[in-house]
């Protein structure tokens, strides 16, 4: 009998944690390898982790809907059973050892004090920020919690990353606050009590799901971002008569090739326009080193409703493609969204968010901003009303809302008009587009 702890591997770069969705075995379960093994949800994506080796699962060590960092054990296998084997089946002339436990408190005991940080991080890092300890953000937050210096935890980590495990570690040997630190403010609100739902009354009926998977994931980013970023709304109605004549031809000149040409690629196309001029809006807040980082790509994450929720698929180098290609790029992702076929790697990166409602309908909404993103730029209907053309005519036109969500603690509110005039009028003049570059 060889026994193996599993642990949730660090699925992408700034992945703490991950929430397990479903498990696909059970205790006692022979897998062969590459079985689907669990269904793990991350901030990015659900990813579905296969079987390491054929072996015999001999303990989950989490349940569904729980929330799990990276790195610890979640479940243990015995190798070298060759069948299902019974709790039974452990006990036999050698004494199979434990499973080893998460390494928090074992550590804490035996490890050394740990080596200072090394001298220069890795280069992909050190060019972005010199000096800075690599490291996911709720680690950062656990480490300020205690009063920790993360440039004195030795990270063990892949690529010398400070886990969480590191910080416990040196937390337990006494390091952090060593400095009597002045008492913590009290805080600004209390948090609300937990809610409890009655039981339906007598005759009624209702449905209970577990409250976890991608809809907690949407629930808890939304909170974060309410509750962190100073959210102000800017909204212009857009004249978009000359537009919809434009994408008109287009869609016709390119259906034969099965592109559809929606409003989209124009609106981003006039967003990086604005973008160029107002580069405040095309950035985000480091909080862990307190740096504002203005981006010099133009990444697009574009909202998808799907059946199991809004998910964020990123459109890359939106700057060097043609409406065409933005059209196709759409297109592709929005499909392969939708069906569960997109990677991990596309839905990261993105610097700015659109959020597109208009097929559904209303006037306006207010969006809430996918930090560390400083905005998110809603698209509405576009509806027949009379307009007011260059002669003073009341004549029929076309007219839009566009509204702008925008975290007011980076960008000033003139500076977020100023972006959406900019987008305004290369949407009423659309062959302003044909000149950016």
């Amino acid at each position: 009998m060889a026994i193996q702890e599993f642990r949730l591997p660090d699925i992408g770069e700034g992945i703490a944690e991950g929430e397990i969705v479903a498990w696909k075995v059970q205790e006692g379960q022979s897998v062969k390898e590459e079985d689907e093994f669990v269904e793990v949800m991350t901030d990015k994506a659900t990813v579905t982790i296969t079987a390491p080796f054929d072996a015999v699962v001999k303990e989950l060590k989490a349940a569904e809907g729980d929330i799990v960092p990276v790195e610890s054990v979640i479940a243990v296998f015995d190798v070298g059973a060759a069948a299902p084997a019974s709790n039974a089946a452990s006990s036999d002339s050698t004494p199979a050892p434990e499973p080893a436990p998460v390494p928090v408190p074992a550590a804490a005991a035996t490890a050394p004090a740990p080596a200072p940080a090394p001298a220069a991080a890795p280069a992909a890092f050190e060019q972005a920020s010199p000096g800075k300890v690599l490291a996911a953000p709720a680690t950062r937050r656990r480490a300020r919690e205690l009063g920790i210096d993360l440039h004195g935890v030795n990270g063990t980590g892949p690529s010398g990353r400070v886990t969480n495990e590191d910080v416990a570690n040196f937390a337990a040997q006494g390091g952090g606050l060593a400095v009597a630190a002045p008492p913590a403010p009290a805080p600004a609100h209390t948090p609300a009590p937990a809610i409890a739902i009655p039981p339906a009354p007598t005759g009624a009926t209702e449905t209970r799901t577990p409250f976890r998977g991608l809809r907690r994931k949407i629930a808890d980013a939304m909170s974060r971002s309410k509750n962190t970023a100073a959210h102000f709304t800017y909204v212009d109605d857009i004249n978009v008569t000359k537009l919809v004549d434009l994408r008109k031809q287009a869609k016709e000149m390119y259906a034969p090739t099965g592109v559809n040409v929606t409003f989209l690629p124009f609106i981003m196309k006039a967003i990086v326009a604005a973008m160029r001029q107002y580069p405040e809006m095309n950035s985000a807040l480091d909080e862990t080193t307190n740096e504002h980082v203005i981006k010099h790509y133009y990444n697009f994450g574009i909202a998808t409703d799907t059946d199991q929720g809004l998910i964020v698929p990123v459109v890359k180098n939106v700057e060097s493609k043609s409406i065409v290609q933005l059209a196709r790029d759409i297109q592709d992702l929005a499909e392969r969204t939708r069906n569960g076929q997109v990677s991990v790697d596309e839905l990261q990166g993105g610097t700015f968010t659109i959020t597109n409602a208009g097929n559904i309908g209303g006037l306006f909404a207010t969006p809430v901003i996918n930090m560390p993103e400083v905005a998110i730029c809603g698209v509405h209907a576009i509806k027949k009303t009379p307009v007011i053309n260059d002669e003073g005519e009341v004549v029929p036109g076309r007219v839009m809302y566009l509204s702008v969500s925008i975290d007011h603690r980076i960008v000033d509110g003139a500076t977020g008009a100023r972006w959406m005039n900019v987008i305004k009028e290369c949407l009423e003049e659309p062959s302003k587009l044909l000149f950016e570059v």
